[in-house]
């Protein structure tokens, strides 16, 4: 058995398995509490709060439960997608730790050996993520109040300028793509601000994520298919 059939029939099959059933004890563990306060307590919300709270929170963030997994999946892979959901901290932690993982191993996203080494490095990052996690809840109050309000606020630039690196990084490879999606999204933030698009809700949260992320994707198909 090859690698490529060992994937296929062997490796995803398994970690499709694992996924599924750890994704299901994740929403069960989620709502643990809830339960525990509506059986043992008889604690239950009115159905119209529960509709309320609902529709209140599918509006601002229910754009993200299509536009995450499409946004995400080309570095994770499948594998990485079923440890990113379900361990939280994805944009921040995951996709970075996953994308330099595979530039470490010198592996291009979206192939059998790119999402392996998604999964490698997603693993670790959990791994130390909630380890220092578990230290900092503990410590951490106290050590931002002894950091000057300079550093406090400086902290605020950690995720933009994380992914200014990850730009870079894959930006070099394709130089033209970068470039094209990098002023288009400029001018979207801009046209954003300006208030262009207030008549769509929540447009701040999902438009240019998701505009920009479909369109490199035509793009690059385009100019592959030329190219090829």
């Amino acid at each position: 058995m090859d690698k490529k059939e060992y994937f296929d029939k062997e490796y995803m099959p398994s970690m499709n398995r694992i996924g599924v059933i750890t994704g299901f004890l994740g929403v069960l563990a989620s709502f643990a509490p809830a339960l525990v306060l509506a059986v043992v307590y008889g604690i239950l919300p009115r159905p119209a709060a529960l509709v309320t709270a609902f529709i209140s929170a599918a509006s601002t963030f229910g754009i993200l439960w299509f536009v995450e997994p499409v946004s995400y999946f080309a570095v994770l892979g499948p594998v990485g997608t079923y440890m990113a959901f379900l361990s939280g901290n994805i944009s921040n932690m995951r996709v970075p730790c996953a994308s330099m993982a595979q530039v470490s191993a010198g592996v291009q996203p979206g192939t059998e050996e790119g999402s392996i080494i998604s999964t490698l490095g997603m693993a670790v990052s959990i791994v130390l993520n909630i380890s220092i996690l578990t230290i900092g809840v503990i410590l951490g109050s106290s050590v931002l109040s002894m950091l000057p309000d300079s550093v406090r606020e400086g902290l605020n630039y950690l995720l933009p300028a994380l992914f200014g690196a990850l730009l870079v990084q894959f930006g070099i490879k394709q130089k033209g793509l970068a470039s094209t999606i990098l002023v288009y999204a400029v001018l979207l933030s801009a046209a954003i601000k300006a208030g262009i698009f207030s008549w769509l809700p929540g447009a701040s949260n999902y438009l240019g994520i998701l505009t920009s992320v479909f369109l490199s994707i035509i793009i690059a198909v385009v100019t592959y298919k030329k190219v090829k």
